[in-house]
């Protein structure tokens, strides 16, 4: 008779294993299923050529998507990148060789606008944490300022960048492939190591999978989300180097769009917005996803309007398919 309970909640539990299974797999056979079909319909698009442009369209979401990936593996979202992306592309356009102003600071401007990055993480975390403001709000607030403060800076212009060093990440190539897309992936390298060996990456995953029981552990929940959003910063700045360096100029509308590919590429590639589940891996597959699709679509003829169609409804499924997973009911 003790048996009988027990056999439904087995065979449940089996089953949603099972989904689990599939759910993981899932975007890398659906990257897999969309490089056949378009290669198939336009074989252009395996010419290393096109590799060479899909990897450059990739370089900046994907230095973008490991940071957001982060922060929304504990359960939060962070809705500022495109202000830190802006105001670093702009703060580095002004202090490396430029046609502006007489500043030559090199690389050590590549180190100010990561720190003006992680600053800006900082307080958002800070905000967020000791304030008790929702995630999505208190970074909304910093994208603005981020946008806002770019925009006092330049009062409107454009500034071209002329170091050599900024410029090479997107002219200058190591087998192939610009310096920049060898950078990104150095970024998504380091992401893993934090994520998978180091302690605020264990910490990170205990978040996202329950804050009261992570708290009664003993870990420090506040210490954890801001250290985790001002290291999401670093990363979105990261991104912003990136942007001047392919735009070859820093502007205050250098970020325009980059915030909901980023998000798509995150929850694409499998991280759940529940937060503990998913990781930076998941998200290099979602980044691949989003840069095959577009070029694609590009060189199958597909209009602009339809492709960000196309890339709403894939975020539709993608959250769907998460929550599915996470077993949620909503309400």
């Amino acid at each position: 008779m003790s048996a009988s309970p027990k056999a439904p909640s087995v065979a449940s539990g089996a089953a949603r294993r099972r989904r689990q299974r599939i759910v993981v797999w899932a975007p890398v056979m659906v990257l897999a299923l969309l490089c056949l079909i378009i290669s198939v319909i336009n074989h252009n698009f395996f010419t290393f050529g096109n590799l060479v442009r899909m990897s450059q369209d990739a370089a900046i979401p994907l230095v973008l998507g490991v940071g957001e990936t982060f922060i929304v593996l504990m359960g939060s979202i962070d809705l500022s990148v495109e202000g830190i992306l802006t105001l670093a592309a702009v703060i580095l356009s002004m202090t490396v060789l430029n046609g502006m102003n007489d500043n030559n600071l090199g690389v050590f401007a590549v180190l100010l606008v990561l720190v003006v990055g992680g600053a800006v993480g900082f307080v958002n975390g800070v905000v967020h944490v000791r304030l008790k403001v929702p995630s999505f709000m208190a970074t909304l607030g910093s994208w603005f300022i981020g946008v806002g403060i770019a925009n006092a800076l330049l009062g409107g212009m454009a500034i071209r960048i002329n170091d050599p060093m900024i410029r090479g990440l997107a002219i200058r190539r190591v087998l192939g492939f610009p310096w920049g897309v060898w950078l990104a992936l150095a970024c998504l390298a380091v992401a893993f190591v934090i994520q998978n060996h180091t302690r605020l990456g264990r910490y990170i995953y205990a978040l996202g999978g329950g804050e009261e029981l992570a708290a009664l552990s003993g870990i420090s929940v506040a210490w954890v989300r801001i250290v985790t959003f001002a290291l999401a910063g670093v990363f979105y700045a990261m991104g912003g180097v990136l942007a001047a360096a392919q735009l070859g100029l820093g502007n205050a509308l250098i970020g325009n769009g980059r915030l909901f590919t980023t998000v798509t590429a995150v929850v694409v590639g499998g991280t759940s917005l529940s937060g503990g589940e998913g990781g930076v891996l998941q998200t290099f597959v979602g980044v691949l996803i989003v840069s095959v699709l577009s070029n694609g679509m590009v060189l199958m003829g597909v209009p602009p309007s339809v492709q960000i169609g196309l890339q709403g409804l894939m975020i539709i499924a993608a959250v769907a398919l998460s929550i599915d997973r996470k077993t949620r009911v909503v309400k």
